[in-house]
């Protein structure tokens, strides 16, 4: 089928479509970026689809964001995505804003029952019975000029996303469609949240083991890690390797030798960053008692499986009531952080994860399956 397709490739049209797209009830947002030895995406390209035509963003040659930011912050205009959570990072980045309110298709097809995480070509053919060709998403998106395939492709994609929020629409009931609006809500309110370096050691491999004295060095080696993934734009790992870190945490290696006998450590860190590294343990290892992290929570033991299967089984019998995929109702985190509140004898308190809408249907069961009453 021919594809209207519009480019946008200066600052006074990408104005001038954002004001007619804010008339609008929904624009389709895909992006095409290049991600392998960067900390932040490369864009490519940004795509809008109205529903009638695609309309290809190029960010090389724009320079002025606040028309696309103030679309993306238009509560009147409803944002159609697709397994954004990667897209959501890229708008941020270019606009510094973030789409709201978002509609995201994965999202709906689970509340349809269609299935869980489904790939964008599976359901463009199980909704709208059309077959696309193989993608094109390891192009280098920032080589110009694009080829042919790759417009294509990416027209497609615009297009196609915008007949995808159509026709789910029409088989969402009002409630399910507020439930994916909502939950699109959380994936951005996820992204707001700042990330505190200081913070990740927390999510660290093992990091219960440790000592508090040790966790003072995790935490340091985790944040310095962050901060300096950013300011070099190159991935974490690229830094400093996930598997070293507990290691050289609960190890604390005092001269570049030892620091080269680490697990994972690759030889690269230890030649350009090996006296900065020692000098972080050194210095946070020596640090007073008062200031070390309070120990981390043991993992729930392996009793607690019965009782998370009892709690599992109450999110999949809604998910049946509802007839919506039993992913969607109760994610294992929030299980366990559940577990880990009162963890074997109580009380227990709903975590704060839980929110919405299986709060008010599932938080009160949950609690009375565990013998305790809701706070």
């Amino acid at each position: 089928m021919a594809i209207d397709i519009h480019w946008i490739r200066d600052d006074a049209s990408l104005a001038s479509h954002c004001a007619r797209w804010r008339q609008l009830p929904f624009v389709a947002l895909d992006t095409e970026f290049v991600r392998v030895d960067t900390f932040y995406p490369q864009t490519g390209l940004v795509q809008v689809g109205d529903g009638r035509s695609a309309y290809l963003i190029d960010p090389l040659t724009i320079g002025d964001w606040r028309p696309l930011a103030e679309l993306l912050e238009d509560p009147a205009v409803v944002k159609v995505l697709h397994a954004c959570s990667e897209d959501l990072e890229v708008l941020l980045r270019l606009t510094g804003s973030l789409p709201l309110p978002l509609f995201d298709t994965q999202l709906a097809a689970a509340y349809l029952n269609l299935g869980f995480s489904m790939g964008y070509s599976r359901l463009v053919q199980t909704v709208l019975g059309i077959e696309l060709p193989k993608g094109e998403t390891r192009s280098d998106w920032l080589q110009r000029p694009l080829s042919e395939l790759q417009i294509r492709y990416a027209a497609e994609d615009a297009v196609h996303l915008a007949e995808l929020y159509v026709a789910l629409c029409a088989q969402l009931s009002e409630e399910k469609r507020a439930w994916t609006l909502e939950d699109g809500a959380e994936l951005v309110a996820g992204l707001r949240r700042d990330v505190v370096p200081e913070e990740l050691y927390r999510e660290g491999r093992l990091a219960w083991k440790l000592s508090r004295q040790q966790l003072a060095v995790l935490r340091e080696l985790y944040a310095w890690r962050e901060r300096e993934a950013r300011r070099r734009d190159q991935p974490r790992n690229r830094i400093l390797r996930e598997n070293s870190l507990w290691p050289l945490a609960r190890y604390q290696p005092t001269d570049l030798v030892g620091l080269g006998r680490i697990e994972d450590m690759h030889p690269r860190t230890v030649r350009q960053d090996g006296e900065t590294l020692l000098r972080l343990i050194r210095d946070s290892g020596a640090t007073p008692p008062d200031s070390w992290p309070e120990p981390l929570p043991e993992p729930l033991p392996l009793e607690a499986s019965g009782l998370l299967k009892k709690l599992r089984a109450i999110g999949q019998s809604e998910a049946a009531r509802l007839q919506i995929a039993p992913e969607l109702a109760l994610r294992k985190k929030i299980l366990e952080a559940l577990l880990k509140s009162g963890f074997p004898n109580g009380p227990y308190c709903l975590p704060d994860t839980l929110r919405g809408w299986r709060r008010e249907r599932m938080g009160q069961a949950l609690l009375d399956c565990l013998g305790g009453v809701r706070p």
